[in-house]
């Protein structure tokens, strides 16, 4: 008589196409789950970790979906970030309206408006006899995709481009669609969070791994550095830092010299995770055996030690993003961050400092919506991948 459960273990597959560990679990074959994760890579140990948490996966996917609109933003996005309309200033977000007259039709009301002949100020009021189009794919103002490929459709937006404007989240102060602002600055907030923890990552690898492999002096000078910077409160060491930008830079330059600012003291965290870890791997076998085969110092450090926690550190950088995300915005919207005509989320939010004009257009607010997202899901999704990373846990 066949062993089916040998042989859904042998093969790897099972007959639903299931990952052998699962199926192993169906079955109730324990020596198949046990022979799966002996077997297994470490890779595909995380990935079976990291699956069962299902709100972690979730936010993974949005997290992923976040990094698609930073990079097809000027497709998804219906105007250009600087295109504005001074005759609809802080007008308010319009509703999508399938039908009309019967038949299939979307679109979105128009305005109309008065002006306190006092205060100049402009009320709107939703005119339904006045009907915009809207479509999908519809043309409107050229950009380039990714940076080199010309087009000039648009994901969503009015069929008639040049006619009334249509505004789903409201506008600004200077009549500019606040949804397309939002979307063009997710390119610049979510960029800033990526280099920053890239040069983090640098930083905290190289410092954090000198300090723990070679230990003694260089440990306890390192340390001694990564406990100066730690005891500088963070808010006014980075406006120190950033006030040395000088203000005639371009718009490019200070976006450089913003990510450079957080990565200068953002690697420390990271580097004591590496010191640690560095510490409890360095007098294992392995190492002793490539030590004992003539490997360098270096090949040591990052051939050997390195990729047996790699895991672990993709864990912290996903952590790492949403601090730095945070940090951004919160310099930006100080003044001393990124400034205009550059658009990202904390730019946007420096409208926002204006009570009055909080109060009569609240839907500038929703830059901030966007940044509690954002950190929430990278959050949740750094949990996830955290605890997935040791898939050996009880």
């Amino acid at each position: 008589m066949t062993d089916t459960s040998a042989q859904k273990s042998g093969s790897g597959l099972s007959p639903r196409g299931k990952d052998p560990l699962e199926s192993a679990q169906l079955s109730g074959d324990e020596d198949g789950v046990r022979d799966s994760v002996a077997l297994a890579s470490q890779s595909q140990l995380v990935w079976w970790s990291f699956k069962k948490h299902r709100v972690a996966l979730v936010c993974g996917i949005i997290s992923v979906a976040i990094y698609a609109i930073a990079i097809l933003a000027p497709f998804l996005a219906p105007y250009p970030a600087s295109a504005h309309n001074n005759e609809y200033t802080y007008a308010p977000p319009q509703s999508i309206h399938l039908f009309h007259e019967g038949s299939f039709r979307p679109h979105v009301n128009g305005y109309t408006f008065e002006q306190d002949p006092d205060t100049l100020a402009l009320t709107f009021e939703v005119d339904t006899e006045q009907v915009v189009p809207i479509g999908l794919f519809v043309q409107g103002a050229e950009y380039e995709i990714l940076g080199f490929i010309p087009w000039d459709r648009h994901l969503i937006g009015p069929t008639d481009y040049e006619g009334t404007p249509m505004y789903l989240l409201g506008a600004d102060a200077n009549g500019r669609d606040l949804l397309s602002r939002i979307i063009h600055g997710t390119t610049i907030s979510m960029s800033v969070g990526l280099i920053g923890v890239l040069l983090s990552l640098f930083l905290g690898i190289l410092l954090g791994g000198i300090s723990g492999y070679l230990g003694g002096k260089v440990d306890t000078a390192i340390q001694r550095l990564i406990e100066f910077i730690i005891a500088i409160p963070t808010i006014p060491l980075w406006m120190a830092l950033f006030a040395a930008v000088p203000s005639s830079w371009s718009p490019v330059h200070r976006y450089l010299a913003l990510t450079v600012v957080i990565s200068l003291v953002g690697w420390v965290g990271m580097a004591r995770e590496v010191r640690g870890k560095f510490f409890a791997v360095r007098n294992e076998e392995y190492v002793s055996a490539a030590i004992a085969d003539g490997a360098s110092q270096s090949r040591v450090m990052f051939r050997h030690m390195l990729p047996s926690f790699t895991s672990h550190i993709i864990a912290n950088l996903s952590l790492s993003i949403p601090t730095i995300i945070l940090a951004e915005t919160a310099l930006s919207f100080i003044g001393l961050g990124l400034q205009p005509p550059t658009v990202s989320w904390g730019v946007l939010l420096q409208e926002a400092q204006n009570i009055r004009a909080v109060s009569t257009a609240p839907w500038i607010l929703l830059p901030g919506v966007a940044v509690v997202i954002t950190v929430l899901a990278m959050n949740f999704f750094g949990d996830g991948l955290r605890d997935a990373a040791d898939p050996y846990k009880n």
